[in-house]
């Protein structure tokens, strides 16, 4: 059972999904040389030690859930699960882990690792950790990717979490950037609407289990420790922060507690965002007063630099949201659904594939309009495209060759406008009026002749699965 950061990376390693790196500088080329790893095939996660200007056992770990081996191993599933075996796997289990989140608390512990070594007042020094400059043109160092922004709602006893990210300001502070509508951001405007300082502490190094639930919709109400304990099967365990009272994972590398108080903002970013641009505003945001640090001996930090996809979290992001649009969209009453996926290309949002059984006339636009503003699907998408279930949606070349030869753009594109769109968006200039359009693309054959449509050129499943049974050895 994988318990913190530790456990985790020694599970990793011996899966082959590991990959150590000594002595780069936190300047440019932990960023850089983590993105360049995005990028390849099968890449593994990168441990980063002996970190230019930290002490040797100081480190970095980078992209933890950014294939398949490794988002299964942390979901305690078969590493050698494919896209689509994930996605079928996972269909139904977000509505599983919601419905039992509440059998799993959190289980408060007297201590916990992450008290070894605890920095109060003068003692505080945020760089004390290689927080990275991710990207060239960054504004500052990002303590805070790969994070965990603990907060709880002052009406009643609702914790989250969330991945927001954190930019180092001085050795005690850090600017927090929250969109609004953000379940943290709701928490710390409702201190703030009664004149208080909200309460804050933030997690830096974990199971990334964490992590992953950090940055997908869980409802309202529901705790994300609690859906880990769902997904583990046990409580996490927890100590209650010394500063805020807020429970923080016991075997944390990394814990920073403090407040957030009203009108306290500075100027934060650019920094690199999701859909690959700096594309955010550079504005004052909230600010984060530290006044306790506490850690590990030799911590780890947990890295999840956005940037141009593929990055750190894209892939995690693709595999969450396509098993929970394919209940949602069977929830609504479109049937025959053989596949979803986001693909990376979109940074998990922009660009979803939907592959289905044409069963009535309509049935493709259903399916379209449906995974286009249904909650899941309705944040900043771009296009939503609709294949027959002989094209695999998790292979991007096959859905084109469907749009290529499939669709006629002038039947087959809808657009829809005014929908909800980001300040992220590259395209968006109007901050106060984040919209963007939709293009729904119907790439089935046409309904009205599917018996006429030619037949693809290509061996049958079952030729396919004898050739390559036979001659094995050439196709390695």
């Amino acid at each position: 059972m994988v318990r913190d950061l530790r456990d985790w990376i020694a599970g990793a390693e011996a899966i082959g999904q590991l990959r150590r790196v000594r002595g780069a500088d936190w300047r440019l080329e932990i960023g850089t040389l983590s993105e360049l790893n995005y990028k390849r095939r099968n890449h593994p996660a990168l441990l980063f030690e002996a970190i230019k200007d930290y002490p040797p056992g100081y480190r970095v770990l980078t992209g933890s859930i950014s294939n398949a081996a490794r988002v299964a191993y942390s979901l305690g599933l078969p590493p050698t699960l494919s896209d689509a075996g994930l996605v079928q796997r996972l269909r139904g289990k977000p509505l599983e882990w919601e419905r039992r989140a509440a059998e799993f608390p959190p289980r408060y512990v007297p201590s916990g690792p992450v008290e070894e070594h605890l920095d109060k007042g003068n003692e505080i020094d945020l760089l004390k950790f290689p927080a990275p400059f991710w990207h060239e043109h960054d504004g500052g160092r990002y303590l805070g990717t790969g994070c965990l922004v603990i907060t709880r709602d002052p009406d009643s006893d609702w914790v989250n979490f969330g991945s927001y990210r954190g930019m180092v300001q001085d050795r005690s502070s850090l600017t927090v950037l929250i969109i609004p509508g953000k379940h943290g951001r709701l928490h710390i405007e409702k201190y703030h609407a009664r004149g208080e300082p909200a309460p804050v502490a933030i997690s830096l190094g974990h199971d990334p289990l964490l992590f992953l639930l950090a940055g997908i919709e869980v409802p309202p109400g529901v705790s994300e420790f609690s859906y880990a304990g769902a997904i583990r099967g046990e409580p996490v365990e927890v100590v209650r922060g010394k500063i805020t009272g807020l429970p923080v994972p016991a075997a944390s590398e990394i814990v920073l507690e403090g407040w957030m108080r009203p009108g306290s903002r500075k100027l934060e970013g650019p920094f690199g965002e999701w859909p690959g641009y700096y594309s955010g505003t550079n504005e004052p945001v909230q600010v984060l007063d530290v006044e306790l640090v506490q850690h590990r001996s030799d911590p780890i930090l947990l890295g999840a630099p956005p940037s141009r996809p593929p990055h750190d979290y894209s892939y995690s992001k693709c595999l969450l949201r396509s098993a929970m649009l394919h209940d949602v969209l069977e929830k609504a009453g479109v049937p025959e659904v053989r596949g979803v996926w986001f693909d990376e290309v979109g940074g998990g949002r922009l660009f979803v594939t939907v592959a289905i059984k044409q069963r009535y006339p309509g049935h493709a636009r259903q399916a379209a309009f449906v995974a286009s503003q249904c909650h899941i699907g309705a944040y900043m998408g771009r296009y939503v495209i609709v294949v027959d279930d002989d094209i695999d949606p998790t292979n991007l070349q096959e859905v084109m060759w469907a749009v290529c030869t499939r669709s006629d753009p002038e039947k087959d594109i809808d657009i829809l406008r005014r929908t909800w769109g980001s300040k992220a968006d590259p395209l968006l200039r109007d901050p106060k009026a984040a919209f963007n359009s939709r293009a729904i693309i119907d790439a089935c054959r046409p309904y009205e002749h599917l018996d006429e449509f030619p037949r693809v050129a290509q061996a049958s499943p079952e030729e396919t699965k004898r050739v390559r049974d036979k001659w094995k050895e050439l196709l390695e």
